[in-house]
């Protein structure tokens, strides 16, 4: 993840300087398999390599409606594209079968054409457009909102 923050600080709204200080144990509890952890992570290797993270948080205990992904990063811009797809996917059949969950949200770095047409060709249908969402160095970015109806 820290290495996506920095090769890609404009896609995350936490930065390197944010998280690189975080004790491990930060880290691990993101991981944690326990049902009302409030998040999921899946992710894509090809023998040893990493290709990809995806993860879905949600509040369980406050019965929100809908999931966020935590995350959705693949291991450089030449990261095949079927495991992307496939961690979407994932991720959305991860949120289908949480009880109460009945949609997925997320923002995209607006010009960030790749993966907005990723999310698009799994379903999601962009809803609005947040201005100054990202701050990355003197320049602020635009974020563009999807969701994806579970139900």
């Amino acid at each position: 993840m820290l290495e996506a923050y920095g090769l890609h600080p404009d896609a995350f709204t936490s930065s390197v300087d944010e998280r690189a200080n975080l004790p491990l144990a930060w880290w691990q509890a993101r991981l944690d398999p326990v049902p009302l952890a409030g998040e999921m992570l899946f992710v894509a290797f090809d023998g040893d390599t990493l290709l990809g993270v995806a993860g879905l948080a949600f509040d369980p205990l406050k019965g929100a409606p809908q999931g966020q992904p935590a995350r959705h990063v693949c291991a450089g811009e030449f990261a095949p594209a079927r495991p992307r797809l496939q961690l979407v996917r994932a991720v959305l059949a991860s949120g289908a079968a949480c009880r109460g969950v009945k949609l997925v949200q997320l923002t995209v770095t607006q010009g960030n054409l790749a993966a907005q047409a990723l999310y698009q060709r799994c379903g999601f249908v962009a809803f609005g457009l947040e201005p100054y969402a990202v701050a990355v160095g003197d320049a602020y970015l635009a974020k563009v909102h999807m969701w994806f109806e579970l139900a």
